[in-house]
């Protein structure tokens, strides 16, 4: 059973990566026009792989409460692009300074600093006009519940927030409970945006909305243990991206402070404890049980 689940994981997960994708294409811009250089570096940046996991968590939640698959792949699309953007620049020389991304150079390297800021900027705003879209749903209330949602993720309560400690995370001494708060702003939040957006376009109700949102807070934070564990244990080929940085820059994390086993633990408990918040779903949620495993158990 366990096995079937896994490959169910596995084929669910391709699905949405093909079909994210098509919606990308149709809604990133190609023209050859003089601002076709911000268009080629905004395409690179977004069609360049990845795992498409925040995508797979709208699609899924979303279909929890029988949204079409067309409109969570709209929302699952926005989502997409606020964490390229974020990518982008968090490559950049002032932030984490990385000169690879999913196996590719980063995009400042590929075409120039300018070129990837404002790359990032237009990522991030076409986040916001798809959201806007009619076309994403047909009620207004919900579009505009997606848009404040998906803003206070992504902003200096969420994500942008969670960078700005990172960055300060190189300077001073952070105990457990900062680096956990740090991650639950600079990862955790858009995966909490992801896990919920179904619940948003499903106009559902307090209770599985909470529910989700409990195992999006669980989720989150074995995420980001696994990706620590990843920059220790990790290759450069598994990753696509530069591993052994964060102990290179003297940065605390899960694994400095708890040590690899301890953190491997941990990662497992907050995995088999996301999964009780979703026992109000029964055999619905199943993917998204099996993707807990799967947070904890990749490579890259």
């Amino acid at each position: 059973m366990a096995k079937t689940t896994a490959l169910a994981l596995e084929k669910a997960l391709r699905e949405t990566t093909r079909d994210v994708e098509q919606v990308l294409e149709k809604i990133l811009p190609l023209e050859d026009e003089h601002e076709a250089r911000l268009f080629d570096s905004m395409r690179y940046a977004t069609l360049g792989g990845g795992k498409r996991f925040r995508p797979f968590l709208v699609v899924q939640s979303a279909t929890l409460f029988s949204v079409s698959r067309a409109s969570s792949l709209r929302v699952a699309a926005a989502v997409e692009l606020v964490h390229c953007y974020s990518l982008v620049h968090d490559d950049l020389p002032a932030m984490d300074d990385d000169e690879l991304r999913r196996g590719q150079p980063t995009v400042h390297k590929q075409f120039d600093e300018a070129t990837a800021i404002l790359a990032g900027d237009a990522l991030l705003t076409l986040a916001f006009e798809l959201l806007a879209d009619p076309q994403t749903h047909e009620n207004g209330n919900v579009r505009a519940e997606l848009v404040g949602a998906l803003a206070g993720a992504a902003g200096a309560h969420g994500m942008v927030g969670g960078q700005m400690l990172d960055l300060a995370a190189e300077t001073i001494e952070l105990d457990v409970g900062g680096i956990t708060r740090l991650q639950r702003l600079k990862t955790g939040a858009l995966i909490a945006f992801s896990c919920e957006a179904g619940a948003i376009l499903g106009r559902a109700s307090t209770e599985p909305r909470e529910a989700l949102r409990g195992y999006a807070h669980d989720l989150g934070l074995s995420f980001q243990i696994a990706d620590d564990l990843l920059d220790v244990e990790g290759t450069i080929e598994e990753t696509g991206k530069a591993v052994g940085k964060d102990a290179a820059a003297g940065k605390a994390t899960f694994v400095s402070i708890l040590g690899v086993e301890r953190a491997r633990e941990q990662a497992n408990l907050l995995a088999k404890q996301s999964v009780e918040h979703l026992a109000i779903f029964d055999g619905d949620a199943d993917l998204l049980r099996e993707a807990a495993s799967f947070v904890v158990d990749r490579k890259r």
